[in-house]
């Protein structure tokens, strides 16, 4: 197992496989990629996540975009799910396109789970975020959670004046359907400063309230050290990446845009590291091994405590 120079592991890799999205949310960060170009191939995404698991990489999330908008998404699973050491693959969509057909041959062809977007339980505040209905968004949920993907996720990024004044109704919906919900605090990424300073939202105070209802909390410590608070039927996890150096300090995820740069921090857009053009120009396995060391070497906490370098718990099974 690989660790950075913060002695962090690398467990996870978000892949992007696409800039394109059949809505337009305005809080969308696009995984901090500015530009778009021609998408990766099905084999190409597969190498890039074959050398990954080199350095301890077990679970990949495909992201985008919309990675439903692929019509090899299928073919991408499949590959992914053929590379030894690989433990999950797992998805963030807004579940629009995810019919239950869809959503079994998905989960044939090798996929986990699925984390949905789903701003609002209302559908005008909903169409105020994405431009679209919720009824799609729904049944989107219903088709994952019928195809047995488990956990369904479903993310709301909550917002000042928008969403935040739903928080009790967001939990009464994930115990109805039975699914997790995650609370996450806005970033300003690629949404611009004037949008965050808007609409951010800080979750302290939503927090303690969750943790005043939950009968019990865990703490994911190889997974931003994320508190997930268990109420009477559902399960909240919070995510608060602002300003929070237990945040970063127990981030042990890497990034690969759409085009094919390693992303060593979500924050940052000054250290990418490219790895596709090597790959197309038939660069080495070591060339391509050590492309990819370049990029863990660069992992940095954005927000990062002054003093040591706390130790992390053993690696959770």
């Amino acid at each position: 197992m690989t660790v950075d120079r913060y002695g962090r592991p690398i467990i996870n890799l978000r892949i992007a496989v696409t800039q394109q999205c059949n809505l337009e949310c305005f809080y969308c960060h696009r995984e901090g990629q500015f530009h778009s170009s021609a998408d990766m191939s099905p084999k190409e995404i597969a190498t890039i996540a074959s050398i990954s698991t080199e350095f301890g990489v077990r679970k990949v999330k495909i992201t985008g975009g919309e990675p439903m908008l692929r019509s090899d998404l299928g073919e991408i699973i499949l590959k992914l799910r053929e590379i030894p050491g690989l433990d999950e693959i797992s998805m963030v969509t807004n579940g629009r396109l995810l019919t239950f057909e869809k959503a079994v041959d998905l989960k044939k062809n090798g996929l986990s789970r699925v984390n949905i977007s789903f701003p609002s339980t209302r559908d005008d505040a909903y169409r105020r975020v994405t431009g679209a209905s919720l009824e799609d968004a729904n049944k989107g949920i219903q088709s994952a959670i019928k195809a047995g993907l488990d956990p369904v996720k479903i993310n709301t990024v909550v917002m000042r004046g928008v969403n935040d004044s739903e928080i009790d109704q967001l939990i009464n919906y994930a115990e109805r359907l039975g699914v997790v919900l995650q609370l996450i605090e806005l970033e300003p990424v690629n949404n611009g400063e004037q949008s965050y300073m808007t609409y951010h939202c800080p979750l302290d105070e939503i927090e303690k309230k969750i943790a005043g209802m939950a009968k019990s909390v865990e703490v994911r410590h190889y997974m931003q050290a994320r508190r997930v608070y268990t109420l009477d039927r559902a399960r909240v996890e919070i995510v608060k990446p602002i300003e929070n150096t237990a945040f970063c300090m127990h981030c042990t995820r890497i990034r690969l845009t759409s085009d094919g740069m390693l992303k060593p921090c979500l924050m940052r857009n000054d250290n990418h590291v490219d790895i596709l053009r090597p790959l197309r120009s038939r660069a080495s396995h070591d060339e391509l091994h050590g492309i990819f060391s370049k990029a863990v070497e660069l992992r940095e906490p954005y927000w990062k405590p002054a003093s040591a370098i706390p130790q992390m718990p053993p690696l959770e099974k």
